[in-house]
């Protein structure tokens, strides 16, 4: 078993073709309440993931959890992340971002806010060639509109900062995509405007 990743939540170790997901103590939180945090946590990063496969979404299929253990065992997947697709220049980032958008606009009809939405947390699966999404630690379910586009808005800011020179562009083209899988594209785009606008004014 081999690390492959540790962020601010959780280590990520893969043991041949299984990733295990186990979310790390903090120190400086109660330990009832960090406990309590981690069990929530994993419970319900497992019944998104097990949404996922309901709905045939390209996702790691879950394997087991345990919130004892406060671990995940899911499917690795194999490829590389779009990040790193769209760093080498591939006149593919029109077809990706579009792609991108669907997937989004799929997860948001089922009421799913992945809510850390990044090329670093998409992968092109190497076989299929599909737009896989990994990292669902912090997504929850909403119908709201607003979490809709805070979700979006994120993105939005991630490929301004990583993707500068595909942006505003790719972002226009995820927009697309995401008008053909969402009914409520409308508000959401509302929404988005009016947390674009709040973001500006925190800036200033």
């Amino acid at each position: 078993m081999k690390l492959i990743a540790q962020g601010a939540e959780a280590k990520l170790f893969k043991d041949n073709a299984t990733v295990i997901k186990e979310r790390i103590a903090k120190a400086y939180r109660h330990s009832e309440l960090d406990e309590s945090l981690r069990k929530f946590r994993t419970r319900r990063e497992a019944k998104v993931l097990q949404k996922l496969e309901d709905l045939q979404f390209p996702a790691p299929h879950l394997r087991t959890f345990s919130d004892k253990r406060m671990s995940i065992t899911m499917d690795f997947i194999p490829g590389e992340t779009i990040k790193e697709v769209l760093q080498q220049k591939t006149q593919e980032s029109k077809h990706l971002a579009t792609e991108i958008g669907q997937r989004i606009g799929q997860l948001h009809q089922a009421e799913i806010i992945h809510s850390d939405l990044t090329t670093s947390n998409m992968i092109k699966h190497q076989e299929t060639g599909e737009v896989n999404f990994i990292d669902f630690g912090l997504s929850f379910f909403s119908e709201k509109a607003e979490d809709k586009a805070v979700d979006l808005f994120l993105l939005d800011r991630a490929l301004e900062t990583t993707h500068a020179d595909l942006y505003p562009k790719i972002f226009e083209q995820v927009l697309e995509g995401y008008r053909k899988e969402n009914s409520e594209i409308q508000e959401v785009l509302e929404r988005l405007d009016q947390v674009r606008k709040r973001g500006r004014n925190k800036k200033r």
